[in-house]
């Protein structure tokens, strides 16, 4: 993939200091966007490369490795998948989508965290007692959060893909929904989330004295009809990892939908889903472009990717404990190893000759520009963009 010619990071060095002046954003915020500002620039500092074939030389950058930097998930969405593959099970899977209604979006960001806990939350319990109350088993998920709609609108929704199987009370696993488009009849779904959601919140708002304030709101948001999308089975697990890869550690925006920065602001490309999904250009000033951006920064050590019923943790721990094998654990492989068994990608290549390897010869402090040469050429490792 050729290399966006503007990014996120040109938009903070051009509009950070009117945007904190204006919003005035939290320290955890900041620290994110400064972040992504040094991505891959000498701030971060790097290491000079040497090919052990045609002895040219290369500049490598450090990355930020921030979750909400869409120069650093690429490689992190690979290695990903691939820890996914030694747990997905071999049954159909569905995709279902939990969205709630726009009116409550103020009572979210009154405290970002406990909303979205809450939503995971309620999404599971109401997953989770379908299961038992049509199939009589402990069903399982993989839910994911976004934030964001294709405009950088504050937009909460979470994706679940929701085996067809599940484990008896007597402890059997059996396959369930042979047939029909959900394991759940899904106006049903709507109706007991929507329930969960709305008790909870409103106990919450009481109790914090909100009530009032939020009344209206919360009401509009009961009388309208809630939206849990669903998908067809998506057949074999294969197909299920695949689609999954979509939508995991993305983030608000990429660096390849943006057009331009400049004075005038941001122009960057989206989706109207009202036109048939046609790519359109939406026009931003700075500021406001980073104060949506900012929206979908998550809290601090926020897990935003949650593993329930026969998909969690502690279920795995339990199979594996029963079944009581000896095993031999293989040697562990490193990040850029990962990267060559999975993509074929070799991070050690020399990217002129093709037949070297390249070495570290040289570590570069921060701040440190590289030195003028014809040889040197400024690359990522990480191609993953």
């Amino acid at each position: 993939m050729s290399r966006p010619r503007v990014e996120i990071a040109d938009a903070i060095a051009r509009f950070a200091a009117d945007f904190y002046k204006q919003y005035k954003p939290n320290g955890f915020q900041q620290k994110t966007l400064r972040a992504l500002s040094m991505c891959r620039t000498a701030q971060l500092g790097g290491h000079k490369e040497q090919c052990d074939c045609c002895k040219k030389t290369r500049i490598s950058y450090n990355s930020c490795r921030n979750r909400h930097c869409p120069k650093c998930q690429g490689s992190k969405q690979a290695l990903w998948i691939d820890d996914l593959k030694k747990i997905i099970l071999p049954a159909k899977h569905y995709h279902a989508v939990f969205t709630v209604p726009h009116e409550l979006n103020a009572i979210a960001m009154t405290d970002s965290r406990w909303f979205y806990n809450l939503a995971f939350e309620k999404i599971w319990q109401t997953l989770q007692s379908f299961g038992y109350t049509h199939h009589g088993v402990e069903s399982g998920a993989v839910c994911i959060l976004h934030t964001w709609g294709q405009n950088l609108s504050f937009h909460p929704h979470v994706h679940c893909i929701v085996p067809a199987a599940g484990q008896t009370p007597k402890g059997k696993m059996k396959h369930i929904a042979h047939s029909g488009k959900f394991l759940f009849p899904i106006t049903a779904v709507s109706k007991a989330f929507k329930g969960k959601m709305m008790e909870s919140i409103k106990r919450r708002l009481v109790k914090n004295h909100l009530w009032e304030k939020y009344k209206i709101l919360a009401n509009d948001a009961w009388d309208k009809h809630w939206n849990v999308h669903c998908q067809p089975s998506m057949g074999k697990p294969e197909r299920v990892i695949g689609y999954l890869g979509q939508y995991i550690h993305r983030v608000a925006i990429s660096n390849h939908r943006l057009l331009s920065v400049d004075d005038n602001g941001v122009v960057f490309l989206h989706k109207d889903y009202a036109h048939g999904a046609k790519q359109k250009p939406i026009a931003l000033s700075g500021v406001e472009f980073l104060r949506r951006f900012c929206q979908h920064i998550l809290p601090m050590r926020f897990v935003k990717i949650r593993y329930y019923g026969i998909y969690s943790s502690r279920f795995r721990a339990l199979q594996k404990k029963a079944e009581n094998k000896i095993t031999l654990k293989p040697l562990p492989e490193t990040a850029q190893q990962r990267i060559l068994r999975i993509t074929g990608f070799d991070a050690y290549q020399c990217p002129f000759c093709k037949k070297g390897k390249m070495h570290v010869v040289e570590e570069l402090p921060r701040a440190r520009s590289p030195t003028s040469n014809a040889t040197n050429l400024i690359i990522e490792k990480n191609v993953f963009e």
